[in-house]
């Protein structure tokens, strides 16, 4: 009870560690495997890999940060140095994941920074584009970046409410192909 910590929801004393030839396993799979076998290989490797992302947090604990906040960056380094690893070499997973991750990270402050900078230099809400620029990095990063500790939305939260009718998330996505369950069954299926 006493090792254990909380962080996005997720027990951290619970967390599986993998060893290295399970790891090298899994990345074969990933890169080789069959569709099925690479989505199942890629979530077992990133689970297997949390408390790697919670030892580098740990480096930036003092900075004021809320912690989930990094856990979520830092999930995606993890989920990026596996999505880029080459098992081929003979390296560990760590050696390559950790720098990964710190990058991820490190790119996240440099976005709030710039954005918070830009923000007061202009007196308005910087662009996607503008940060950027600014950073001399590509938008997806910026924008991976900046939306990595997002709270999800959910479906059913009210966007809209006249008195009467209540407009909600679903609405505004629904699909006009064939009702709100066939393409909210293609999601839980991707």
């Amino acid at each position: 009870m006493y090792n254990k910590v909380e962080i996005c929801g997720v027990n951290t004393s619970r967390l599986k560690v993998l060893t290295e030839a399970e790891k090298r396993t899994l990345l074969q799979k990933i890169r080789h495997g069959t569709p099925a076998e690479r989505e199942q290989a890629r979530e077992e490797m990133i689970n297997g890999n949390l408390k790697l992302v919670l030892s580098v947090i740990q480096r930036f604990t003092n900075r004021g940060e809320n912690l989930d906040d990094l856990f979520q960056v830092g999930c995606i380094g993890l989920m990026k140095a596996i999505d880029n690893f080459n098992p081929d070499l003979q390296v560990k997973f760590s050696t390559y994941g950790v720098p990964m991750i710190i990058g991820e990270i490190r790119r996240y402050y440099k976005a709030i920074q710039v954005k918070e900078k830009l923000q007061s230099r202009d007196d308005r809400e910087p662009t996607i584009e503008q940060i950027a620029k600014e950073l001399d990095l590509p938008r997806e990063d910026v924008v991976l970046a900046l939306e990595s500790i997002v709270e999800p939305v959910s479906l059913y939260e009210p966007v809209f409410n006249d008195g009467g009718d209540t407009i909600y998330v679903m609405d505004q996505v629904g699909d006009n192909r064939g009702g709100d369950s066939d393409w909210l069954e293609e999601i839980a299926l991707r």
